[in-house]
């Protein structure tokens, strides 16, 4: 018994013989010249500006990169900015003027335990002056 077509396309009916061989699809295979990568970088193409190995420097020789230390002043500063500002606002200036003086790292964390403890300070002393006035009107009354 046969069943009515009802123009549905049901798909190519089966191939007969070998299956075909695939292969990598042509002009998908690796770039010419392509092999390991090159320990010097692609070639033809110069490090970008500010990069590479500093001036003076000889292939095969190690390169060391010196820091300055970090004041510990300056350290010590941002973190009594937080704990007790009136030190860190002190500190602060104190390494202020010896990162001027010896060229050290931490100028940035200086700056910010003055800042943070000069708003502090500032915020106490508006506070203790509130908790005065109003100490005052209280005791004037009575």
């Amino acid at each position: 018994m046969s069943q009515p077509d009802d123009g549905f396309y049901r798909g190519d009916p089966p191939g007969h013989g070998p299956p075909a061989a695939y292969g990598p699809p042509p002009g998908y295979g690796p770039p010419p010249g392509y092999g390991p990568p090159s320990p010097y970088g692609p070639p033809g193409y110069p490090p970008p500006p500010g990069y590479g190995p500093p001036p003076g420097h000889f292939p095969g020789q190690p390169v060391f990169v010196v820091r300055r230390p970090t004041n510990t002043t300056a350290i010590l500063a941002l973190v009594f900015a937080f704990v007790f500002a009136p030190v860190g606002l002190v500190l602060g200036l104190v390494a202020r003027k010896q990162i001027a003086r010896t060229g050290e790292e931490g100028a940035g964390m200086a700056l910010a335990g003055i800042i943070i403890g000069g708003i502090a300070v500032a915020f106490y002393v508006v506070l203790i002056v509130i908790w005065v006035v109003a100490l005052a009107s209280i005791t004037s009354t009575y």
